[in-house]
């Protein structure tokens, strides 16, 4: 099937590359292009695209407050935000109103496909730098509330009434930063034993991705802050 495309960014130029990039692929289709956020609700109501990317800076509305208005209308079209900003506080406003991604300008191609195919598919996709800095602050957070636990005497478990004990060192392993090859050659099993065991995982914590699922393990205290 075909993914239909709406690029709203204030940047002629800019779209311009993004387009050319996404009309490489087959079934990527650009159907409208925008400079603004009250662009972007007129092409949501004309074209209804299956996948907006947006800027977060434009004149008139900016992509938040599109962003915003667009979830509001209860659109079907998913939202990717492609920003120069990789402060967590602008990812985390985008993805509490409704964004399914977030890139940063300066990404390659082979993440902007990526980004738009697993978004397409209802999924989540943040650029790495963007899910490090998030992980971070979640560290800080936890590894304060681990140490108030722990004047307090009380104990953090592994999440064992969940996971197996193999899934759980490869949770461990997700939130120490690890590739699925990281992780086949930390416990001696091979790529497609990892990629069983990360599905397993995300059904059972009911999460839709692997950054989803160590952020939740930070907050609840499954895996060690190193």
């Amino acid at each position: 099937m075909t993914t239909r495309i709406a690029i709203i960014d204030d940047h002629k130029l800019f779209r311009e590359g993004v387009k050319r990039i996404l009309e490489l692929e087959e079934n990527f289709e650009v159907v409208a292009e925008g400079d603004n956020g009250r662009d972007a609700l007129m092409i949501e109501k004309t074209y209804k695209p299956d996948v907006f990317i947006m800027d977060i800076d434009m004149p008139y509305m900016n992509g938040i407050k599109a962003t915003s208005k667009l979830i509001e209308k209860k659109t079907n079209s998913k939202i990717i935000i492609l920003s120069i900003h990789d402060d967590e506080n602008y990812v985390t406003s985008v993805l509490q109103l409704g964004a399914k991604g977030y890139l940063l300008k300066d990404m390659g191609a082979k993440a902007l496909i990526e980004a738009v195919e697993a978004v397409a598919d209802d999924k989540c996709y943040l650029d790495p730098r963007v899910t490090q800095n998030i992980i971070e602050e979640y560290r800080k957070l936890a590894s304060s509330n681990l140490s108030s636990a722990a004047a307090s005497g009380s104990r953090v478990e592994r999440p064992l009434h969940l996971l197996t004990r193999r899934e759980c060192e490869v949770l461990q392993l997700l939130a120490d930063g690890k590739s699925n090859i990281g992780i086949s050659k930390a416990l001696f099993i091979s790529d497609k034993t990892v990629k069983n065991h990360v599905s397993s995982i995300l059904r059972k914590i009911r999460v839709n991705d692997r950054t989803q699922a160590v952020l939740l393990a930070i907050k609840r205290g499954w895996v060690s802050i190193n």
